[in-house]
């Protein structure tokens, strides 16, 4: 994989110059997707795009997959070139990848900008990348048939020859590709029968792992150029505050330092390394306004968000008479639930380098949002966007952080690198991560919910209170609807249960705490408080928690697959569990995937201890086993992060917690047994990053309910104790 830690010829230079310097072969083309995030369509642009370079093919064989899509652990560097290789017929061993330069020939099919995020990479990739390398194989097909003067059709494609049926003579696609760059594109391309597929559906080993583990992958905070400075940068340590006044005489004294320059209510310390950039920035003397953000207590938060769940907000969804039939209900509950701001808590620290000059600038960063950063990179550079370069790194973690809406950490690279006027890079600590980033919104929740004599749900009425991620940003106008933000609520509005009587309200409260969105959105929250509520609304039926969502779903509901592909992987009927243990059951669906999990657990030390989890899923089509496997296992660390520690609190505007001591993931020694079952499925792929985290936290308080009877309603579950 090329990673340039220099600035390398633009896209544009080498779509010009490729057939002369490897009689390469250039095949794209645009599709428009089919389904998607709500948005989709609206954004979709409108423009014609002319071919683009998703593969290329070297005279020395090589086959070169360039990709649209950021790779931040989730596999994307592998599953993707997949979807390339089946449909053109490429020798796996040959494939390499590249990251895509910013254009609009690379926009997401749905988004309608180069972005990676929603879970999106595989269903908005899965025709489009097929019918690329369906067509690249068609085109080589037909250059070996013009080169041995045969019929079309007694030629096929395979490991990377064509062949002709009828002599067995071969052609290699390198020998070909310059050929087949000069033949106009096919009208119509036939995509292989799942049937047929040869690697599509086989555990296959990633294409990146060799280069992480010998050191060659490149990180944003690997690029080096010459003469570049290192900045960190003194922000508010509250959410609103202001620069009043600063003294840099010390700062200045330290060897290596450069330079001292205040911005945009900052300010940034330039030195010739890290650490003397840092020493530096210690030992600024600052005086900050911190009036605006001296009512943001976590405690007084708290109360006023669950004085707020009381009341009805804007209407989301109404279907019957939710609060005429409470009074109705054969028995009812009510709950209030709590869950805490989250900081995403990417292992790599947030880092961009950023080289402006007069007519261009050159960044190299881990985003997940090539456009809206580019697009915010010319305006604070005074140029055009087509003037801006982005190299996308690999990144060590993204979780969302790195698609934020306002482009907040390139947006300041530039503005520094602006200021300075030199190559810059610019390093977060992990505490200015964790305390100056944005998070995943405070929730408070209230449900009143109620049976009929038969146990089943009666009425649901659910307030939803917590910050819109996407207020004040160019998404607002697709996402928000009648004062509702569909990704504070969704989870929670779409039940496959069988309720006839449901209201969801949500209430938006604005203040000064940055928030955009977290793994897995607003499913995050809401399938906590719906699916532990469900297990209640069991109980109180007198109903086995599995058996009871089962009666509740259609008989043609996806969910029914996994949930009872978990039970018998879980042995959820004869389980004979240690003693002192309890296994709990969750299920949800979010970016279009099905997760059941089941959760084992005791209690050491007053504290919950997960030994084991069961997961089943249905994502369609299993591009990559290997890959949905390591994925599931990874979102259900993370969601155990959160469901047991995570907890970002505030005092008087400042963030309390700052590194992995006081924020803390979950440690090697509390890792749980994981099994990932998938359920074998024909339908399109659909998301798989994010819906193994919502069911964790849900699964482990109804076993904990199991064991000793209590309710957990609020997270995360450190913060409880058992006798």
């Amino acid at each position: 994989m090329n990673r340039p830690i220099a600035p390398s010829p633009s896209r544009r230079k080498f779509i010009k110059d490729s057939t002369v310097l490897i009689s390469g072969l250039v095949i794209g083309f645009y599709l428009p997707m089919k389904s998607g995030r709500a948005f989709a369509e609206s954004m979709q642009s409108k423009t014609v795009y002319p071919p683009n370079a998703f593969i290329r093919i070297g005279s020395d064989e090589s086959v070169t997959i360039i990709l649209n899509k950021s790779e931040m652990g989730q596999g994307v560097y592998t599953s993707l070139p997949m979807l390339i290789a089946e449909e053109l017929e490429a020798d796996w061993s040959k494939i390499s990848v590249e990251s895509a330069p910013v254009a609009a020939v690379y926009n997401h099919t749905g988004f309608g900008m180069q972005l990676t995020g929603g879970s999106s990479s595989i269903p908005s990739s899965w025709e489009q990348l097929r019918k690329v390398g369906a067509c690249a194989r068609i085109l080589l097909i037909r250059a070996g048939a013009t080169t041995w003067n045969v019929p079309e059709d007694e030629c096929f494609a395979e490991a990377s020859f064509v062949i002709h049926r009828q002599t067995n003579r071969k052609l290699s696609y390198g020998s070909l590709a310059a050929a087949a760059s000069k033949l106009a594109l096919p009208e119509n391309v036939t995509l292989k029968d799942p049937k047929d597929f040869k690697l599509i559906g086989k555990a296959t080993k990633r294409l990146d792992t060799p280069l992480k583990i010998n050191g060659s992958a490149q990180f944003g905070l690997d690029v080096y150029l010459p003469g570049m400075l290192t900045v960190l940068v003194a922000r508010s340590p509250s959410f609103g505050g202001k620069l009043m006044r600063f003294d840099a005489t010390e700062a200045k004294k330290i060897a290596g330092v450069e330079g001292v320059y205040p911005f945009e209510n900052k300010i940034a310390v330039a030195a010739s390394g890290f650490w003397p950039a840092k020493t530096a920035r210690d030992l600024l003397e600052i005086e900050w306004d911190e009036t605006a953000g001296s009512e943001l207590t976590t405690s007084k938060m708290r109360a006023d968000y669950l004085a707020l769940a009381k009341t009805e907000g804007n209407i989301a969804v109404s279907i019957g008479d939710a609060s005429g039939k409470i009074n109705q209900s054969f028995k009812t509950v009510t709950a209030e639930y709590e869950l805490p701001y989250l900081a995403h808590a990417a292992m790599e620290p947030l880092n961009v380098v950023v080289d402006l000059r007069k007519d261009a600038c050159t960044i190299w960063t881990g985003t997940q949002s090539q456009t809206m950063d580019r697009a915010m990179a010319a305006k604070i550079a005074d140029l055009k966007p087509e003037q801006v370069e982005i190299h996308t790194t690999f990144l060590g973690g993204g979780f969302g952080r790195r698609a934020n809406p306002r482009s907040d950490f390139v947006m300041e690279a530039v503005q520094v690198a602006k200021l300075i006027g030199k190559p810059v890079k610019v390093v977060w600590t992990r505490e200015d991560d964790t305390r100056g980033g944005y998070y995943r919104p405070m929730w408070a929740d209230h449900i009143e919910a109620g049976i009929d004599a038969e146990g089943r749900p009666l009425t649901w009425k659910h307030t939803i209170v917590g910050q819109s991620i996407v207020a004040d940003t160019p998404f607002e106008a697709f996402l928000t609807k009648n004062g509702i933000d569909s990704t504070s609520v969704e989870g929670a509005i779409a039940m496959p249960y069988s309720i006839p009587n449901l209201e969801v309200s949500l209430h938006s409260p604005k203040n000064a705490v940055t928030v955009q969105w977290w793994r897995s959105v607003g499913h995050s929250h809401t399938a906590f408080v719906v699916e532990t509520m469900m297990d209640e609304l069991a109980y109180l039926a007198g109903k086995d928690p599995i058996e009871y969502r089962l009666s509740l779903l259609s008989p043609d509901s996806r969910y029914r697959g996994v949930l009872q592909l978990v039970a018998e992987k879980a042995n959820w009927n004869q389980n004979k569990l240690p003693q002192g243990h309890a296994i709990g059951v969750a299920v949800h669906q979010s970016f279009e995937s099905y997760v059941a999990q089941v959760a084992e657990i005791s209690l050491e030390n007053g504290k919950v201890r997960v030994h084991r989890i069961v997961s089943a899923v249905d994502c369609g089509i299993a591009i990559n086993p290997d890959g949905i496997h390591q994925q599931i296992e990874g979102a259900i660390v993370y969601g155990l992060s959160a469901a047991l520690h995570g907890e970002i609190t505030l005092e008087k505007g400042k963030v309390v917690q700052s590194n992995f001591n006081d924020y803390p993931p979950l440690r090697f020694s509390e890792m749980p047994s994981i099994e990932v079952h998938i359920v074998q499925s024909n339908q399109p792929p659909t998301g798989i990053g994010e819906p193994g985290t919502p069911p964790v936290a849900p699964a482990i308080a109804n076993a904990v309910f199991a064991l000793t009877g209590k309710r957990l309603r609020r997270m995360p579950f450190d913060q409880e104790a058992f006798g």
